[in-house]
């Protein structure tokens, strides 16, 4: 055990290190594309009493575990467009996105990365977080509210016309610039899905047929029935945005606010810095945050990234390292082969090591290799296990 300590602290020691000497021999290796990095963060929770102090890790903060009443830790990686993993970090659970996009910018600056985009999701979308993201000549792509403030006002990109272009992957697409010449100039670009847009069409068909039923109901009552249906109705998360009140407190279906939805079906809004990259590139870019995401799916449910024991900061860190290194070497694999690691587990797993024992010693035989572990092996550029893996003569006299 302690040898497995002393390890972990020579592994978060030489961390900055071992990162970018794993990722420049990666990306030599598969030739990766780094011009377009996407950044994300989620978080993982720590099943203790209270928060660690002010110098600790284990701090409580939004959850993204939905697991407010936990101390928790933030963690970020950097993914490519091919969903490799080349960079991650791990600050406190209260730790703002502004600090993270701060530091983020800084370690990849420090790797000379050359022209580098990073994409964001809109939750990291503010003015002092896009500024950041511009520094020393960087670039971003980052989603954008489709709804401003309380009323839900649109964004003027969103107000704009315009014709939309068809891409090659079915998605439309037009560009809106704000700014003009001016120095707040901002390049959007308004996507639409035509698919997305006709399911969002008809689940709003389906559920304004439910409201005139209730609404219908609710004219059949009267006295005080009536006005705590009324009440109900009015205050229900989804049907009660598609209505308004009248003067006399009636309530009636809200013709504008269905025009103003229907503006939106299938739509979402970005923005990018970059005035170089194409419509479609953008959109691509953007649309590959999915890589992302996996990434945290399988941190979490194919590594098992929980249960964390480590009290310390540092063994904190360099467990999420160790799941790092463990999440680069699938990518790696999946890359190589095509298929997934669980497709992969399931063809390997049959290969074991049979020990046979006699007076003379041991005999170390691998069982058959099918033919499916062996396009694996071939696809990796690895040996196949030989078949008598190892001989271990008695040692007794």
């Amino acid at each position: 055990m302690h040898q497995l300590y002393r390890a972990m602290d020579f592994l978060i020691e030489a961390s900055g290190e071992i990162q970018k000497e794993v990722f420049f021999s990666v990306a030599n290796l598969f030739n990766l594309e780094v011009d377009l990095i996407f950044l994300d963060t989620t978080t993982t929770y720590f099943e203790i009493e209270g928060e660690d102090e002010a110098n600790g890790l284990r701090r409580w903060g939004y959850s993204k575990d939905n697991r407010p009443e936990q101390a928790q830790v933030v963690i970020a990686f950097a993914v490519t467009r091919t969903g490799i993993p080349v960079r991650c970090w791990v600050w406190p659970g209260n730790t703002a996105d502004q600090d993270i996009v701060a530091q983020v910018k800084q370690d990849l600056n420090d790797w000379n990365l050359g022209r580098v985009v990073l994409v964001q999701d809109t939750g990291f979308n503010s003015e002092k977080n896009r500024r950041l993201l511009q520094g020393a000549g960087g670039h971003y792509i980052i989603g954008e509210k489709m709804r401003l403030g309380r009323d839900g006002t649109l964004p003027e990109a969103m107000t704009r016309g315009g014709k939309y272009q068809k891409l090659a992957n079915g998605l439309e697409a037009k560009e809106v610039i704000v700014g003009g010449d001016s120095v707040v100039r901002r390049r959007f670009v308004v996507v639409r899905n035509p698919e997305e847009a006709a399911r969002d069409k008809k689940k709003r068909d389906d559920l304004l047929q439910e409201l005139e039923r209730r609404l219908h109901d609710l004219g059949q009552l009267s006295g005080q029935p009536h006005k705590k249906a009324t009440c109900k109705l009015r205050s229900h998360d989804t049907f009660g945005r598609y209505l308004r009140q009248t003067k006399t407190g009636e309530l009636r279906i809200n013709k504008a606010k269905i025009k103003a939805e229907e503006h939106l079906d299938g739509k979402y809004l970005i923005s990018t810095s970059d005035q170089n990259l194409s419509v479609e590139d953008i959109v691509l870019g953007y649309k590959q945050l999915y890589e992302i995401e996996r990434v945290f799916r399988d941190l979490k449910h194919l590594i098992d990234i929980r249960p964390v024991y480590h009290r310390l900061p540092e063994r904190i860190k360099s467990h999420v390292l160790l799941c790092w290194l463990a999440m680069l070497l699938i990518r790696v694999a999946e890359n190589q082969t095509g298929a997934t690691w669980r497709q992969m587990k399931k063809e390997l797993s049959p290969i074991q090591i049979g020990i046979h024992r006699a007076d003379a010693g041991e005999i170390w035989q691998t069982s058959p290799v099918k033919k499916e572990a062996k396009r694996l092996f071939e696809m990796m550029d690895l040996k196949l296990p030989p078949n008598i893996y190892a001989l271990k003569p008695s040692t007794e006299t």
